[in-house]
Order: C-alpha cells, then structure tokens, then sequence
C-alpha cells in the first residue's frame, strides 16, 4: 500500500515543518526581529516623554511660585494699610505743624 504510506510521510513531514515553524527559538526570533524595528520608535517615545515630563515640572515650578508670590501680596496688605495709615497720620502732623507755623508768623 504505496499510497497510504505517502499519505503517512507527508503528514510526518507536514507535522515537522509545522513544528519547526513553531519552535521556541524561532518564536524568539521572531520577537528580537519585532523588537529590534519597534526600539528606536520607543526610545523616541520614551525621549519625548521625558521632555515633556521636564517641560511640565518647569510649568509647575513657575505656576507654584506665581500663586507663592500672589499669596504673599495678599498676606503684606495688612502691612500696606498700616503704612498707608502711617503716611496720613504723617501728612496730618505735617498740615498741623505747617498751620501752626504759619500761624506763627
């Protein structure tokens, strides 16, 4: 029976091929070749990403500091009004006194 064992060779030699095909050090290749085209697109990835990170840390920093620099204001206005309230008592003194030197003459 010629034909049947054709028939049983060809599957042997089907199934070999098929498990070549398969094998783990082809599948690995496979990955390192899927890898190796896929890395300088990720490595840019990756760059742009920590451009970006920094970019935002500058924008925070700056954000931080202005709202820093907003607070304190609000907080010295306390001090403005004082000063404020300094500078007229100082004008009041000066009035008087030029009113009681004129008076004087």
């Amino acid at each position: 029976d010629e034909e049947a064992e054709a028939q049983r060779i060809t599957d042997k030699f089907t199934e070999s091929v098929y498990v070549l095909a398969n094998e783990p050090s082809v599948a690995l290749y496979r990955l390192q070749e899927h890898v190796r085209r896929s890395l300088p697109e990720l490595a840019q990835h990756k760059a742009d990403m920590q451009r970006w990170e920094e970019q935002s840390q500058g924008a925070i920093y700056t954000v931080e500091y202005a709202c820093s620099a907003v607070k304190n204001l609000v907080d010295s206005s306390v001090y403005f009004r004082s000063v404020e309230g300094l500078l007229k008592q100082a004008i009041s003194i000066r009035d008087h006194m030029n009113a009681s030197a004129q008076g004087h003459r």
